[in-house]
C-alpha cells in the first residue's frame, strides 16, 4: 500500500469518526431538548435539520472515494 493510500485511508477514518461524533452529539442535544419540555415533533424536525448537512458531507466523501 502506498503512503498516499495510507494517508487517505487514515484521513477517511478520522472523518468518519468525526461524523459519527457529530451525529452522537446531535442525539444528546435532542435528548436535552426533550428533557427541557420541547415537543417530540419539534425535536425530530430540529434533528433532521441538523443531520441533513452531516449526511450531505458523508455522501460527498463517498462520492470522492468512488473516483
Amino acid at each position: 500500500m502506498s503512503a498516499k493510500k495510507r494517508g487517505q485511508s487514515a484521513s477517511q477514518k478520522a472523518i468518519a469518526i468525526l461524523l459519527t461524533l457529530q451525529i452522537t452529539l446531535i442525539g444528546v442535544s435532542a435528548e436535552n431538548l426533550l428533557q427541557q419540555g420541547d415537543s417530540p415533533i419539534e425535536v425530530l424536525m430540529w434533528m433532521i435539520n441538523q443531520l441533513i448537512p452531516v449526511l450531505k458531507q458523508a455522501d460527498s466523501l463517498r462520492e470522492k472515494q468512488k473516483k
